[in-house]
């Protein structure tokens, strides 16, 4: 018995990384899986294949389960209405959408080209809402149903060069909150992950120092997708039916659950600020509190278990 029997999932980027090793172990679990990938290249700026996606679905018959491919876009909202159709045509249902899909468009950003920060704003933040706004009502009309999506720690703590990347992950965190909010009673969950894995997508950051080199490396040899992929299958599981509006990393064998913003201070005057007495007290008593620049390596300095 694997815990997905019965239950109907879709797997956007499903052709390589975390998307496959997610598919493969839905199916792996019981679960019948639409497999989507547009089969492009980590950037996304050239033409898809259908391969890659079709190649994970064999993969789920040979090993004796059910998987159909899909190879368009979740930047598409029409494209994923059809990812949702037909899931019900071939399967008849649909109780889980893992959302790993997405590109990367690297850069500092005083040297961002709009188009770097459309296309990756289109594929991770557009891509959640259009997956998400073609399940949520069917999800509803049924009683149940689960969304795994996927934020990131460039988000949650900070990465340079990854402005574009940071602002539509932290989206997806949002999106997902207000998904489990406006969910819970209608039985809809959301929940967000923050990967490390080792995947194409983490092969293409640059190496620009030792301290740099030592983290990719560690990522490399430490951390895997199929870890990352354990707890995506997890929280689409009818057992997980608590949990719900959470933000989880996975990290090698470790699985971590981040704080959300909640206040940590507070500063009064009864006769009210002005930009003077803000600046001469209220800021400085704020200070102590304020949260360093360090990128996630500070927040996550040690080897991975």
């Amino acid at each position: 018995m694997g815990v997905l029997d019965g239950k109907v999932v879709l797997v956007t980027g499903g052709g390589n990384g975390i998307g496959r090793e997610c598919a493969l172990l839905a199916g792996h679990e019981g679960a019948k899986v639409l497999v989507n990938d547009l089969g492009a290249g980590v950037k996304g700026d050239d033409e898809g294949s259908a391969g890659p996606a079709e190649q994970v679905a064999r993969e789920i018959r040979a090993a004796g389960g059910e998987a159909v491919s899909n190879s368009e876009s979740v930047a598409s909202q029409a494209a994923v209405e059809n990812m949702v159709q037909q899931a019900l045509e071939t399967f008849g249902r649909l109780d889980a959408v893992i959302n790993p899909a997405g590109i990367l468009r690297d850069g500092m950003f005083h040297k961002m080209a709009a188009a770097d920060w459309d296309a990756v704003l289109e594929v991770h933040l557009r891509g959640a809402f259009n997956v998400s706004r073609a399940a949520v009502g069917l999800f509803r009309d049924q009683g149940s149903g689960a969304f795994v999506h996927f934020t990131s720690t460039s988000a949650l703590i900070g990465n340079l060069g990854q402005a574009n990347y940071a602002a539509a992950k932290l989206g997806v965190a949002g999106l997902s909150r207000i998904l489990a909010m406006e969910g819970a009673a209608k039985g809809v969950r959301s929940n967000v992950i923050a990967p490390f894995a080792w995947t194409r997508m983490i092969g293409t950051i640059p190496i620009t120092d030792e301290a740099s080199a030592q983290r990719v490396e560690r990522m490399r040899t430490g951390m895997r997708a199929n870890q990352v992929a354990q707890l995506a299958v997890a929280l689409a599981a009818d057992a997980a039916a608590d949990v719900t509006g959470q933000i989880f990393a996975v990290r090698g064998n470790e699985v971590v659950l981040f704080s959300q913003p909640r206040p940590i201070g507070s500063v009064t005057r009864t006769d009210g600020w002005t930009p003077k007495t803000l600046l001469g007290g209220g800021l400085q008593a704020l200070k102590p509190k304020f949260t360093d620049l360090g990128a996630s390596a500070t927040v996550f300095p040690y080897d991975p278990f």
